[in-house]
Formats: C-alpha cells, sequence, structure tokens
C-alpha cells in the first residue's frame, strides 16, 4: 500500500485525504532515515531541474518523489510542498534531499552563510509587514 492515496488535489496526490490512516509510517518512506545533506530550512525554495522527468528514476522513484518533482514544476518552499502534499515536513526534507543529489531538483536560498539572517531580507520583510 502506498503512502499517497488515490485521491488528488490539481492532479496531484494527496496523502490520506478522505480515507483511514495509512499503513505506511513517514519513517519508512525514507528508509529511517532523518538527516539531510542539504541546507533545507521551511523557507527554502526548491524547483525541479529542467528535463526532470517526475515519472522516471531508479529504485527510489516512489509516488512521493514523483510527487515531489511535479509539484516543484513551479518554485515552491519546503513548507509549500509538506503542505500541499500533506506529507510531514521531516520526510520531505529528507526526499527533496535525495532528489537534489540525483539532480532532480535544485535548491535555493539554502543559508550557506554565517548561520544568521540576511539583514536586507528582514528588512524588506519588516517594510511589507508594516505596509500591511
Amino acid at each position: 500500500m502506498s503512502a499517497l492515496s488515490a485521491t488528488t488535489v490539481g492532479g496531484l496526490p494527496v496523502r490520506g485525504e478522505g480515507h483511514r490512516a495509512s499503513r505506511v509510517r513517514p519513517y519508512s518512506v525514507t528508509g529511517g532515515r532523518t538527516r539531510f545533506g542539504h541546507v533545507l530550512l521551511v523557507e527554502t525554495f526548491v524547483a525541479a531541474q529542467e528535463g526532470s522527468e517526475s515519472g522516471t528514476g531508479g529504485a527510489r522513484s516512489m509516488p512521493e518523489t514523483r510527487a515531489i518533482v511535479e509539484v516543484c514544476r513551479r518554485m515552491r518552499t519546503v513548507a509549500e510542498i509538506s503542505a500541499l502534499l500533506r506529507m510531514p515536513l521531516g520526510v520531505v526534507r529528507v526526499l527533496i534531499s535525495d532528489l537534489a543529489d540525483q539532480g532532480k531538483l535544485r535548491v535555493y536560498g539554502t543559508g550557506h552563510g554565517t548561520g544568521r539572517p540576511d539583514r536586507a531580507l528582514l528588512e524588506r520583510v519588516l517594510s511589507g509587514l508594516r505596509r500591511l
């Protein structure tokens, strides 16, 4: 039984929608792994690489990874991917990291700098909040 149900939203599979809980535990989707090689904050942007086919791939091509590649046809944040596919954030991070290593996804703005937020970005956010 797959972790994704047959239900779709906008053509994308949605995990557990309108069905009883899946028998596949989130940690089994990642092979029990909880660590990932890329810096993947909730606000990190991810997009599918040109030429990435969601249906292709090796042994790790699962419905979850195909759904992530498909949803990333448009640039998304890690949090958006998790929410859209109704998958746990930790699982999404591990799978995104795997897909990036395979060259199917590109990770943007990973915060490899000093570990502190970019001041210019924070000022733009503050300015935007003040306009609200």
